[in-house]
């Protein structure tokens, strides 16, 4: 057997949950990434991490790789170089996330988060090694995360990732691309972006994968997404303003509304305004809700206005007013 095996080198328990093994995996790949680590083996570590991580977040690999565990001498357990067992797909040494100081990897109003590689996303977990012919790279997949208003308007940005290559001996390395990424007007949440041949590269002559970038949506101070395509929007109302009611001017994703709030709007109130949400095929609706914001009582003038307000509701109950 190797020095250490994959829940060694990944500083884990072998009754370690998937989410032990995610989160080891991530704080080694933050601390060896080559391109945040002074380490002189980063190279190397991150590549043996890579290797421990994709045989043990997989299920069926990781119930595999445990059988050789306990029978090293087994069938198909022949020890390979740098610790990899004969099982019947190819594990490949590839990084699947770039992570900047807090995690993630990203540009402008968007964040990759947990790219993780899609190995064996058909039949017999991977490539068998005695196929031969071009063989197409795995596609990859990935969580993008956008602002709103980027929904509203469409955006384009470019961003630099390294991304995995073969050279001539067919031996996995890593190449700096910029990629464009350009995310429509009216993209919902759930949505996919396909970006051809971004994915892993083939074999044998095979074309790469493509990389799909799967739309989420950041949630704001005062500003989310339900539904997919429904947005919900705090507005700041005065009080006198809630009781009162009239016309008021929002800024919203969806430009400046004008817009008529009723009288003796309460705290938490919801408007819609229909088909003002994320600009779809079938547009979705947006949501205003009231917040009914105090001003300061700093002055005397201020603490006397309050007082005669008071004393004009003197037999007002709150808690008769939900």
């Amino acid at each position: 057997m190797a020095d250490r095996n994959y829940y060694e080198i990944l500083g884990v328990d072998r009754k370690a949950s998937d989410d032990d093994i995610k989160k080891a995996y991530r704080k080694l790949v933050r601390k060896y990434h080559p391109d945040v680590s002074k380490d002189p083996d980063a190279v190397a570590k991150t590549s043996e991490i890579n290797i421990a991580y994709e045989t043990l977040h997989d299920k069926e690999k990781r119930a595999e790789y445990d059988a050789m565990l306990d029978n090293p001498f087994g069938h198909g357990a022949q020890q390979q170089a740098g610790g990899r067992s004969g099982f019947n797909y190819q594990q490949y040494d590839f990084d699947p996330s770039h992570f900047g100081q807090n995690g993630a990897f990203g540009n402008g109003d968007f964040h990759f988060d947990d790219l993780f590689s899609a190995f064996g996303s058909r039949g017999g977990h991977g490539f068998q090694q005695n196929r031969t012919g071009p063989i197409k790279g795995e596609d990859q997949h990935a969580e993008l995360v956008i602002d709103i208003d980027a929904a509203y308007h469409g955006a384009q940005r470019s961003m630099s990732l390294e991304m995995p290559t073969l050279n001539a001996q067919g031996q996995m390395s890593y190449e700096r691309k910029t990629l464009n990424v350009k995310i429509p007007a009216g993209i919902t949440e759930g949505q996919q972006i396909r970006l051809s041949g971004q994915g892993l590269p083939g074999f044998n002559g095979g074309a790469a994968g493509d990389l799909y970038l799967k739309i989420s949506f950041r949630n704001q101070d005062n500003l989310y997404v339900q539904n997919r395509k429904d947005v919900y929007q705090r507005i700041s109302v005065a009080p006198w303003t809630a009781a009162l009611g009239g016309k008021i001017d929002v800024s919203t994703p969806a430009g400046k509304l004008s817009m008529n709030l009723p009288a003796n709007s309460h705290n938490g109130q919801k408007m819609r305004l229909k088909g003002k949400g994320i600009p779809a095929k079938e547009a979705g609706d947006l949501y205003l809700l009231v917040n009914i914001v105090l001003p300061k009582s700093d002055t005397e003038a201020d603490r006397a206005a309050w007082q005669a307000l008071a004393q004009h509701y003197a037999g007002f109950q709150p808690e008769n007013h939900v």
